[in-house]
């Protein structure tokens, strides 16, 4: 009955193989779909001073200048919020990439901070960045190999 002449197996194979279909297709889940119990998670609260660490680890707070990375700076820094899960500013982008052209006149772009850390006993630091320029058009085209978006930050030194 399990198997047909000449191939024993297959058929006990395709039987098995039906039967396990069915148990993972059906699941364990009632037909009413997932149940969720119990308030949201909610973000850390952030009760100390934030921080952001330029390319050298200094730690620095709605700095002016900062230098991101070895190829990424920013410059007349203006914020928009500090101290939140983001911090937001508009400037003026620059970095190895653009030399000479851009140290005259850099390019306008957003700088965007965020996964707050907590880094001391009492203090917080950003650790990703990423900068939106105004117009990617009107980069040179060396920038096409400068890692803008996702920048991984370095950790404050106190």
């Amino acid at each position: 009955m399990w198997s047909s002449p000449g191939r024993p197996g297959r058929t006990v194979a395709a039987a098995c193989g039906t039967a396990l279909t069915a148990v993972l297709c059906g699941g364990c889940a009632e037909h009413g779909g997932l149940y969720v119990e119990g308030p949201a998670l909610r973000p850390s609260r952030i009760s100390g001073p934030v921080y952001v660490a330029d390319a050298l680890g200094s730690p620095l707070q709605k700095p002016a200048v900062v230098g991101l990375t070895d190829d990424v700076a920013m410059s007349s820094l203006r914020w928009k919020g500090w101290g939140g899960p983001t911090a937001r500013a508009t400037g003026r982008l620059s970095g190895t990439w653009c030399l000479p052209g851009c140290s005259r006149e850099p390019y306008a772009a957003t700088l965007t901070l965020s996964g707050v850390e907590r880094q001391d006993a009492a203090a917080y630091a950003y650790r990703r960045a990423t900068v939106e320029p105004e117009r990617p058009e009107a980069l040179p085209p060396a920038a096409v190999n400068v890692q803008f978006q996702g920048i991984r930050l370095m950790v404050p030194e106190f």
